[in-house]
């Protein structure tokens, strides 16, 4: 008669959840992210009503298949540091599994869409893409 013991049991699924762990830090190590950070400077950089229509546009660019995460941010209020840059108005960062996830997007009508709309609010736009080693 088999009898699973609770050592048994913690046993095995541990090892299960080892080998899970294991397998998509594997899978991940083969196929990095590639993350897209775009810092945005309103041209009226006091207005509370500006700010809220450029984050109403940029929350429409969820809809493009390839973005994998969207995370849409205001400067926080942390520590005052030399390093630290906290003159824009709004960023936005996300995440795709490549390049050409990243292409696409670019090229994409809500994209394009997003842009026509909302660049007038706009004075400064700066991006930073990074693939992750």
């Amino acid at each position: 008669m088999n009898t699973i013991t609770r050592r048994t049991f913690i046993g095995t699924t541990s090892l299960f959840a080892a080998g899970t762990l294991t397998s998509c830090m594997e899978e991940k190590k083969t196929k990095p992210p590639l993350t897209h950070h775009v810092f945005f400077w309103l041209k009226n950089p006091d207005s509370d009503a500006d700010r809220n229509k450029l984050i109403e546009g940029l929350r429409t660019l969820a809809n493009i298949e390839t973005i994998r995460e969207l995370h849409i941010g205001i400067p926080a209020s942390t520590e005052k540091r030399d390093v630290v840059d906290n003159s824009y108005s709004v960023s936005e960062l996300m995440f795709f599994d490549d390049v050409e996830g990243q292409n696409i997007y670019q090229e994409h009508p809500v994209h394009k869409q997003f842009v026509e709309n909302y660049s007038y609010l706009w004075e400064r736009a700066v991006v930073y893409d990074s693939i992750a080693v």
